[in-house]
Parts: structure tokens; C-alpha cells; sequence
């Protein structure tokens, strides 16, 4: 479900994307036949089902997507009459539930005819009035702005009862949104190929790419009317019953929050398991939306204050484990990040509700601002929906037109960073692409086979194909190697990046050769190569000494492998502790020390190397034929670069260690010329430290000598402080007054905003029914103390958070807090008399 080489997509959204590069022509099925079932997620783009998930029965965020497939063999004429023969004669589903739909052909610049073909197939098989033309929305399936498409023809089902079909005709509801007249199957015949100018062109071969739900398939064979009723998901509504103690089927508001939970669960454990864990950027991001929307509806109205959606894991891994065997195997990692996301957000819940209530006081008008309430959704994650919820609740409105504008501002924003547009590719004659030799090879002869002009917002930057490349593409956690191609006259055009996209290695420059049809010499940076190779070798070390250290319950969670350092994640229970930290990087460097030798095994196939004892990476995907990769006793598939001895990584040295999610740790570190720089600004700064202690032979001695040094005088100044403050008591106490039988003092002082706090609880001790409201300059702010006696604050409905809110424009500055004690900070000290004197207003 999740893509890792893919940048058009983060996750897979149909069951074609992972057949792309067959399409495309860049690669050769090794079947041209065959069928599937396909992990699918669609939350964002063109394909975004999530706001109808729960709120109707049929959509989804992740599905299985069933599918045959023809690549250049069977067209048409089979694919319709074997989808027929599998719905109707092997499933046994009456025909008189089905309808059909064909591509009706268009009268736009594509000039696009019926689909005669598909049409007459059809004819031979139902009624007429069977048959439904479709318009290139409904009947027109396209990979993208770019690439291979075609006419569809779509296989609906009515199930609604007798009665319901004799008011009103199936067909008049096909393609209408109705919860029981569903899209059950679509046929695309992929026949042509969409260019960059927006025209279409035919396809050399003709390809078939079916699609069927499969949640909807068991709606249908289990004669049921949702596809919650299904045991797909009847299994986790009981579970939610029971967590809950709500029953499904009495509430509707209930029922569209266990339906939200239930599909939602899936989609986020799914992608657990496939590597990607909730997080605040990408794909990562989406993950946490959906999992923060399920919690939202439990929290909202099923009335769950406590994290519970991870305890839904176990029945999950147990319902479908036998089918994806990764939900059993990372159960615990599961359990553990969602129950971490769970109290997380819950805690962002509840200052969410704090911070709205501070927005509902402080308004002027019974409404929220669209600002304010995007300023609560965009910086502190709180929901809009739970907010106009609340603010409903309160007697307020909602300005939801202010809100949705400044959301599409923010969706202009990122839309435009990162839009990109694409031409066609420009292919040279009778060149073949490509082959990878950077394993043997920093430099070889190439020649360019394709390439193709690719605007962003930065600019406009070019994308090459070469018939063989020395450059490793990004992928593993490996960064993509840098370098340049050098033409026979001397000329350079520099690599800047290079990755691979639909089984093509494509390298990225900011030029184009005045000449492509040359011979070049593509030459990596050999400097920049080695130090990445140095890394991500010291990845595999680090691994080793993870699982010898830690245990073997440590399992690689993510990498990241750049020329200047390592970042690598794994599953732990808890912080890594200093001591084991340091046995770690004494493990890898001990490695480093016996000078391990590289063996290195390619085109091996997987299992012999998974009982040779290689580890599989998590998250990872691998073919029949793999690479393995060997240091001595450290052995794990890998396509990435690596030193031929680790003797070249010279040293490891840890830079720090840290939580990413609840059971995944993160370890970053240097190896070496970095590791050179290290020591050396280590060394810089020793000497400097020597220096300033006047050249102490003994720097450490001096530098507790001087923090104890340090401590006395604080605690000297401490005492002084405390003595001043009570002679400052005594004369406040003196400068109280009476008014309205309610005592009352505003003052300014020579305190800081500790020294404030003390003084003002210590005169609320000593003196009854009190007012105080103290001010004080310190570098160059201005500070706001209010005390109010809790007897007072209750019987006079004075707020002491409010009082200084209010104070806090003569100073240029706000605050807040309780009832009885809040504080402000402003920019303008000069304001604090007017502050001081405005105080008396409150008790007059």
C-alpha cells in the first residue's frame, strides 16, 4: 500500500499503480496474464473518498482492490465475457441485478467515438436496456495528467428490494450515488497514451486493467445491504460495542462513528505495517489525519476520553493475519504507535477545548472567526467540525466561509510548492535503456536514450535517461548519487540528483547538452560516493550492534544514508541508555577495526538468502532475486553502496539518539571524514576552554570548582532576594487600602516575575478579601502580576485572568490564567503606571 518509488503517488490509490512500469513500456511483465488482490488507500488528490467514509456504507479509505490484467494479450472481447461469466455463473449473481455501461465518446478536442466495440460485445450478452452510455467522467479511466488510458465499461448492481425497483428503474440510479446501486466492477481498456500537449495518441499495445471492490463483492455474496454488515468489518464493530459500550444499529450519529472507526483502523495498520508510521510531513501526515479522525469520532460521540482504538489491533491481526502475514508480525509495533498517536491527540483534544474557550470569552460578537478557528485546526489540530460542534453548544456561530478560505490559501500555498509539470519524453533512435553498473563502475562511456523538460516552482530542470548509468538512483534510505556527464569536447552538465520512477533510472540536471545524440562520459563523485558508502555500511554494523546489544527483538524501522551522516530507526521498548549507546559504537568500531571484508551475492534468489540468515529489511520490497550483503557476521539484502573493507569507514561515532514513536527509536551518526571534523572541532574547542581557565592543567577541576563557585552565589543572592522581599511585604502592607470593604493595592516593584508571584501569595496569606495587582520593568519588558483572594474572586465575579487580558493593551502585550492569579507580559514598560492606575476601575 505504501510507494517508495513512486514520486507521483505516496500511496498506491488503484490496483495499476503497481503495474505502471508495464504499461509505461519501460519494463517486461514476466506474465502477460494476471490477477491480483491489491492494498488501496484513498484519502487525497483525485481519489479521495474520505469524507463519505462512515457517513454512507460503500466508500472506503483502504480497500482490496481484486483485478485480471492483460498486458499486450487478451483485450475486450475476453475481458467482458469472463467478467460476466465470473459474477454470474461462478458467484452465481442473478443478471437481473446487473447493468452495464459503456464509453459514449465525446465531442471535446480528444473527438473520442463510442465504444462501439465494447458496446457490441455487450449486446450479445444482455438486453439493451441493460446497457447505459457513459460520459468521460463515469466511462473514461486516466493514470494521470500523463500516460496510458481508455474507455471503461463499468458493472453496476441493484440490490435494493423488490418493491424499491418497481418506483423506480436501476438504470435511473446508476452512477447517482445511491448506497445500494453500486459500481461493482470496471473493465479499462487501455489503448491509448495521454502526451504532455494534452493530446491522445494509441497505444502500441493494447492493455486490460479490471477493478473490483472487494468490500463490495462480500456486500453482495453475503446478501447483505452495507458493507459493515459484512464479516469484513462485523468482527471490529463488536469489538468497538464492547470498548464503547455503545450498540451499533440504535444511533445513527453512533453508527457513522463505528463505521469511521472501523474502516479507519484498517488504513492506519496497514500502513503501519508496510513501513509508514502517523508523522507531520507526507505521507506520514495523511496517515496521522485519518487515525486523528477516527479518534475525533470516538471522542465526540461515542464518548471515549481514553485511547482504545489500538485494542481493535488484535482482532484485526487475527481476522486477516492468514491473508497478510504482516499484521501478525508487527502486532506490537501497531498497538504501540496507535495507542501513543491515541493519547497524544487526546492531550491536543483537551487543549484545544481550553484554548476555545479562551476564544468563546475573549469574542465580542457570539461568533468565531474563520481565522481563529483555522488558527485552532492548523497550529494545535483541532478539528473544525468538534469546534463548530462546540460553538453551537455555546450559542455561537461559526464563520465556516472564513475557515474554508483560509484553507484553500493553505492548499494554494502547498499546491504551488510543489506542482510540477512534465513534457513528453524525447526518445533517441534505437537506443535501449538501461542498465545499472555503479556497483563495479564510477565512470563509463553512455549515451542519453530519452529525456524530457520538467517544470517546478524553482524552475525549469531537465530529466535524462541513459542506456547505462554509474549513478545510484535514491532508494533504501540511500540518497542518489550526484556527479556529472562530460561530451568528447569537455563540456559538463552536472547531475544534481538522480532517482527512479516506473523502473526507470533517471538522472536530474539543470541543462541539456547542445548535442544528445553524442557519446558522454558519466562520471559520480567519487568523494560524495564514498562517504555514503561509508554510512550506509555503518548502517548494517549498527543494525548488528542494535540486535548483540539491545536483543533480537530490534528490527530496522526506516534509514535515511546521506554523504554527511546516518539517521537509522528501530523498534525498542524503551530510551536507549547511555552505557548501551556506548557499547554500541564500541561494537561497530571493533568491526570497523578488523578490517571486514565485503561479499557480496547478486541475483540471489530470496529464500536462499532469508535461510542463509540475511535479514529482509521492514517496509521493504523484494523480487525473486535479491542482493545480499556481508560484513562478517552482519548479513541483510540490500541494493545499496557499499566500501569494500570496513577498515574505509575509519570510525562511528553516535551524534544522538531520540524517540520517533512509541516503540521506535532513532539513532543519528557520523562516520569518517565527519567523524575527522568532529574530533578535530572537539579538540578546537578543549583548547579554547584551556585558554579561557587560564591554561588549567586539570580543565574538568576548574570547571567544578567554578559551578560551585557558582551555586554559593546564587544561594548568597537568593537569600538577599528573599530578604528584600520580605522588608518589601512589610512596606506593601502598609500602602493597602479599603474600598468598598475590599483591600486594594497596585504597585510597581523591583522584582521579576517569580519574585512577583511569591510576594503577591504571600500578602494573600496575611491579608483577607484582597485585590493586588503588581508591575515591574525587567530588561527592557514589561510585567503584570494579578492576585484576587479565591473569597473574593467567588463572591464578586472578579477573574483575574480576564483583569490582566484587558490590562495587558496598555503595555502592548497579553496573558492569562486562573481566576485568582494570572500574569501578562508586554514590549511597552512606559505603559505600566496607566496599567497600574486603570486597576482600581474593577473594585470601584
Amino acid at each position: 500500500m505504501v510507494i517508495k518509488d513512486d514520486p507521483t503517488l505516496m500511496f498506491t490509490n488503484a490496483g495499476m499503480n503497481q503495474f505502471k512500469e508495464y504499461f509505461l513500456g519501460n519494463s517486461t511483465p514476466k506474465s502477460k496474464r494476471v490477477t491480483d488482490t491489491q492494498k488501496c488507500l484513498r484519502v487525497s488528490g483525485k481519489h479521495n473518498d474520505l469524507e463519505e467514509v462512515g457517513h454512507d456504507t460503500y466508500h472506503h479509505t483502504m480497500f482490496e482492490m481484486l483485478g485480471n490484467w492483460s498486458f499486450g494479450d487478451y483485450f475486450k472481447k475476453e475481458a467482458i465475457n469472463w467478467a460476466w461469466e465470473l459474477l454470474t455463473e461462478v458467484f452465481q449473481i442473478d443478471p437481473e441485478m446487473l447493468y452495464v455501461s459503456v464509453f459514449e465518446g465525446t465531442d471535446d478536442a480528444d473527438n473520442l467515438s463510442l465504444d462501439t466495440e465494447a458496446l457490441d460485445i455487450w449486446k450479445k450478452i444482455v438486453p439493451e436496456d441493460r446497457i447505459i452510455y457513459g460520459n468521460k467522467k463515469d466511462n473514461f479511466w486516466e493514470m494521470g495528467d500523463q500516460g496510458p488510458c481508455g474507455p471503461c465499461s463499468e458493472i453496476h448492481i441493484d440490490i435494493r428490494s423488490a418493491e424499491e425497483k418497481e418506483k423506480t428503474p436501476g438504470r435511473e440510479l446508476v452512477n447517482k450515488d445511491h448506497p445500494q446501486v453500486v459500481e461493482i466492477w470496471n473493465l479499462v481498456f487501455m489503448q491509448y497514451n495521454r502526451k504532455a500537449n494534452g493530446s491522445l495518441e494509441e497505444l502500441p499495445a493494447k492493455h486490460i486493467d479490471t477493478g473490483m471492490g472487494f468490500e463490495r463483492l462480500c456486500m453482495v455474496l453475503q446478501k447483505k445491504t452495507s458493507n459493515y454488515d459484512t464479516d469484513v468489518f462485523t468482527p471490529i464493530i463488536s469489538e468497538i460495542e464492547r470498548l464503547t459500550g455503545k450498540k451499533y444499529g440504535v444511533s445513527i450519529t453512533d453508527d457513522i462513528a463505528m463505521r469511521v472507526i472501523a474502516d479507519h483502523v484498517r488504513a492506519v495498520a496497514f500502513s503501519i505495517a508496510d513501513g509508514q508510521l502517523p508523522s507531520n510531513t507526507g505521507a506520514g501526515y495523511v496517515i496521522r489525519r485519518i487515525l486523528r479522525r477516527a479518534i475525533r469520532y470516538g471522542f465526540t460521540f461515542l464518548n471515549t476520553k481514553e485511547a482504545f482504538i489500538f485494542e481493535l489491533i488484535d482482532v484485526l491481526s487475527r481476522q486477516m493475519g492468514s491473508a497478510f502475514p504482516e499484521l501478525i508480525a508487527q502486532k506490537g509495533l501497531m498497538e504501540n504507535v496507535i495507542r501513543e498517536e491515541e493519547n497524544s491527540f487526546l492531550r491536543t483534544l483537551e487543549q484545544g477545548l481550553v484554548l476555545l474557550e479562551k476564544l468563546m470569552q475573549e469574542a465580542s460578537e457570539k461568533q468565531i472567526s474563520g481565522e481563529k478557528a483555522f488558527e485552532l485546526y492548523d497550529t494545535y489540530g483541532f478539528p473544525i467540525d468538534l469546534t463548530a460542534l462546540i460553538a453551537r453548544e455555546n450559542g455561537f456561530q461559526l464563520d465556516q466561509a472564513g475557515f474554508e478560505k483560509e484553507l484553500q490559501k493553505q492548499k494554494d500555498r502547498s499546491r504551488a510548492a510543489t506542482q510540477v509539470t512534465a513534457g513528453d519524453w524525447i526518445e533517441q533512435a534505437d537506443i535501449e535503456e538501461q542498465a545499472f553498473v555503479g556497483y563495479d563502475e564510477l565512470e563509463t562511456e553512455v549515451k542519453i536514450a530519452k529525456f524530457r523538460k520538467v517544470q517546478t516552482k524553482k524552475g525549469e530542470l531537465f530529466q535524462i535517461v541513459l542506456n547505462k548509468t554509474p549513478f545510484y538512483p535514491e532508494g533504501g534510505g540511500q540518497v542518489g548519487d550526484k556527479g556529472i556527464l562530460m561530451s568528447p569536447e569537455g563540456v559538463v552538465i552536472k547531475i544534481k540528483d538522480t532517482k527512479k520512477e516506473n523502473n526507470l533510472i533517471i538522472h536530474f540536471t539543470d541543462k541539456l547538452p547542445q548535442n544528445p545524440d553524442q557519446s558522454f562520459k558519466a562520471i559520480v563523485s567519487s568523494e560524495e560516493r564514498s562517504r555514503t558508502a561509508s554510512n550506509h555500511t555503518a548502517t548494517h554494523l549498527l543494525h548488528q550492534a542494535l540486535r548483540k546489544v539491545l536483543g533480537t527483538h530490534v528490527e530496522q524501522k526506516g534509514s535515511l544514508v546521506k554523504s554527511d551522516y546516518l539517521r537509522f530507526d528501530f523498534s525498542h521498548f524503551g530510551k536507549v541508555t547511555p552505557e548501551e549507546l556506548e557499547k554500541v559504537e564500541n561494537f561497530v568500531n571493533a568491526r570497523i577495526r578488523e578490517q571486514l571484508q565485503l561479499e557480496e551475492q547478486r541475483n540471489m534468489a530470496y529464500q536462499d538468502a532469508i535461510d542463509q540468515g540475511a535479514i529482509a529489511l521492514f517496509g521493504e520490497k523484494y523480487g525473486d532475486d535479491v542482493r545480499a550483503i556481508r560484513f562478517g557476521e552482519s548479513m541483510e539484502l540490500c541494493g545499496g553502496t557499499h566500501v569494500k573493507n570496513t577498515a574505509e569507514i575509519w570510525y562511528f561515532k553516535i551524534m544522538g539518539e531520540s524517540s520517533v514513536a512509541s516503540g521506535i527509536r532513532r539513532i543519528e551518526a557520523i562516520t569518517g571524514k565527519a567523524a575527522m571534523e568532529y574530533f578535530e572541532s572537539q579538540e578546537q574547542m578543549l583548547k579554547e576552554i584551556r585558554e579561557n581557565l587560564k591554561n588549567a592543567k586539570d580543565p574538568l577541576k576548574a570547571v567544578t570548582s567554578l559551578q560551585e563557585e557558582n551555586a554559593a552565589l546564587k544561594a548568597e543572592v537568593a537569600e538577599l532576594l528573599s530578604a528584600k522581599a520580605k522588608n518589601l511585604k512589610t512596606d506593601l502592607k502598609a500602602e493597602v487600602d479599603n474600598i468598598n470593604g475590599l483591600n486594594f493595592l497596585s504597585k510597581k516593584v523591583d522584582l521579576d516575575a517569580a519574585g512577583m508571584k511569591d510576594l503577591a501569595y504571600q500578602l494573600g496569606d496575611e491579608i483577607e478579601q484582597l485585590f493586588v495587582l503588581l508591575g515591574s520593568e525587567k530588561d527592557g519588558k514589561a510585567l503584570l502580576c494579578c492576585y484576587i483572594s479565591k473569597d473574593l474572586a467567588a463572591t464578586k465575579n472578579l477573574n483575574a485572568g480576564q483583569i490582566v487580558r484587558e490590562l495587558g493593551k496598555y503595555i502592548q502585550g497579553g496573558g492569562g490564567g486562573q481566576a485568582f492569579f494570572a500574569t501578562a507580559g508586554g514590549k511597552n514598560p512606559a505603559g505600566i503606571d496607566q496599567a497600574l492606575q486603570e486597576a482600581k476601575k474593577y473594585i470601584d
